[in-house]
């Protein structure tokens, strides 16, 4: 990995912002999630999640690699998504038209947060209502009563975002360590993280010249083939 992707990747490790994440309930159509997880890379999103029956694929033109550098953990069912969050110490939001509902921009978004946006024609689930904390509105003046939900989450990251920023949240590195020499290795090596994936070869350090910091052994495994490891 050159010294120039090194620092940019760096830098924008520094920048993730681990409590602040969405969860995707039975959303479906490509575009959408694919410009869903473009935003959360745009604002810093290190981590969506996600509950549906198919997985969508991601269109490329749309997401413009933004999936490498977001991670995706799916569960089971809603109830199991908010569960996670909270033992998180996350603060649950859902986009649902309601009479509790508030103005999305009432929220603080300083503290660990997750917003549920919900399937595209029906929008979120009533155990998704029941599960989260807050309901919020994006407020609107005209005839129709809702946003596209790629265009609503846009609007809620960048929020978060705003609050965020003036808090001086994206000052400091909020990812461990650990986590971001993972991310490192995936995006600046991904041929040889397809060879450890297949190997089930641990993940090597990487030092502060963007280079793999490991002895002999570990390349020699690398080189070896599957039958004789």
């Amino acid at each position: 990995m050159s010294a120039e992707r090194y620092a940019r990747i760096r830098h924008f490790l520094s920048q993730r912002q681990p409590s602040l994440t969405l969860c995707l309930e039975q959303l479906h159509k490509p575009h959408n999630v694919s410009a869903i997880v473009r935003s959360c890379d745009a604002v810093g999103v290190y981590e969506v999640h996600a509950v549906w029956n198919e997985k969508p694929e991601f269109r490329k033109s749309t997401a413009m690699g933004s999936e490498n550098w977001v991670y995706t953990k799916e569960h089971s069912c809603i109830e199991d998504a908010v569960d996670h969050l909270k033992t998180q110490d996350m603060q649950v939001l859902v986009t649902n038209l309601s009479e509790n509902a508030v103005d999305f921009r009432e929220i603080d978004y300083t503290l660990p947060t997750a917003i549920i946006l919900g399937q595209e024609k029906h929008g979120a689930t009533q155990e998704a209502v029941a599960a989260a904390d807050q309901d919020i509105i994006i407020p609107m003046v005209g005839m129709v009563q809702s946003l596209n939900v790629s265009v609503a989450a846009a609007l809620i990251l960048y929020e978060a975002q705003r609050q965020r920023q003036q808090a001086g949240m994206y000052n400091t590195q909020q990812l461990t360590e650990q986590a971001c020499q993972k991310m490192l290795f995936e995006g600046g090596f991904p041929r040889l993280r397809e060879i450890c994936d297949r190997k089930g070869l641990p993940y090597p350090h990487i030092d502060s010249r963007g280079h793999i910091d490991e002895g002999a052994n570990w390349w020699k495994k690398i080189q070896l083939t599957g039958k004789n490891l």
